[in-house]
């Protein structure tokens, strides 16, 4: 007997994970983002990404369309930007600083202190399982910044807790 989704969300839940926003933005489409705690590293050469969209998401669409998107890495500062992307709101870029991405046609850069690191990728590959499709960008561009991230657990944003790394282990 398969897992329940409750089941399911719980267990994936219980384990704190880092948070990105991902943004596309193709013809017609206007700038569009999901938040995203699913994704992870696939191949450093060459360097290629993975992101999990579900398919409900109305950004997914425009990623396919435009064969670009931006991964967003949050900052400790981020939650709220992580609240905004993750919420159903039509026009999720007012007030936020971005540009159109100079690598990856006009998928959106966001520009704020709450960002990480991101990185511009072209669509390599796609491959639909369940009710998700599993994104693989080829990093065209990535910038990383001096700052620490942000978590999420149990429906709850965290700063990532430095003081941890310092504990000695009995």
């Amino acid at each position: 007997m398969a897992t329940d989704s409750d089941t399911f969300r719980a267990f994936f839940g219980s384990v704190p994970t880092a948070v990105a926003v991902v943004t596309a933005a193709a013809p017609g489409a206007g700038p569009q983002g999901f938040t995203c705690n699913s994704f992870t590293a696939v191949s450093a050469d060459p360097p290629l990404l993975l992101v999990c969209a579900d398919h409900r998401s109305r950004t997914l669409p425009t990623v396919l369309s435009a064969e670009a998107f931006v991964v967003h890495l949050l900052a400790e500062s981020g939650a709220d930007l992580g609240r905004r992307f993750a919420g159903s709101l039509d026009d999720k870029f007012t007030g936020l600083r971005w540009h159109p991405s100079s690598a990856v046609g006009d998928a959106p850069v966001i520009k704020d202190d709450a960002i990480l690191a991101w990185a511009e990728c072209a669509l390599a590959d796609v491959v639909r399982m369940g009710d998700h499709s599993l994104l693989v960008g080829r990093m065209e561009t990535a910038v990383v910044r001096p700052r620490h991230p942000v978590l999420y657990q149990r429906g709850v944003f965290s700063p990532w807790l430095v003081a941890c790394e310092a504990v000695p282990q009995a």
